[in-house]
């Protein structure tokens, strides 16, 4: 899995940092920096989760909505748009992987490992096939219905 977001997929994180981050009248050394505003997306890309994102920067969500919000954040959202798309997609890939071709779980007994067992995921398997990858939350209003 690439939930490590120091190494997002090649593809797609040189552009996606091209954003301009969001102005701020004074700038704390723990508050939303624009390195931290970069490494955040950069997050967002690798992990697909706005929460997981946050956490990795040490931010709350509470604060990286209200940052979203502030005038002159549209460069910003729209990265954090593109960003959630992107690991989103990637996410479902991993899900559907996973899925069709199952996950080997080792098996331990008395505290040693005694075997392996490989099994099929038919819940994720089945939301595979129930249609198109998910819309991401952001991005849901746009869909026409």
């Amino acid at each position: 899995m690439q939930d490590d977001p120091n190494n997002p997929p090649e593809d797609d994180g040189p552009s996606l940092l091209d954003f301009t981050p969001v102005p701020l009248e004074r700038v704390h050394h723990n508050g939303w920096t624009e390195r931290r505003q970069r490494d955040f997306i950069t997050a967002l890309l690798a992990m697909g989760s706005v929460r997981h994102a946050c956490r990795a920067v040490g931010k709350t969500r509470q604060s990286a909505y209200k940052l979203r919000e502030r005038p002159g954040s549209e460069s910003f959202a729209a990265a954090w748009d593109h960003a959630l798309a992107s690991g989103y997609c990637d996410a479902f890939d991993r899900a559907l992987e996973r899925a069709t071709k199952g996950i080997t779980t080792p098996r331990y007994y008395k505290g040693k490992q005694v075997g392996t067992k490989h099994r099929l995921d038919f819940r994720l398997a089945m939301a595979a096939l129930n249609g198109a990858p998910p819309v991401p939350p952001q991005l849901r209003k746009n869909v026409a219905r």
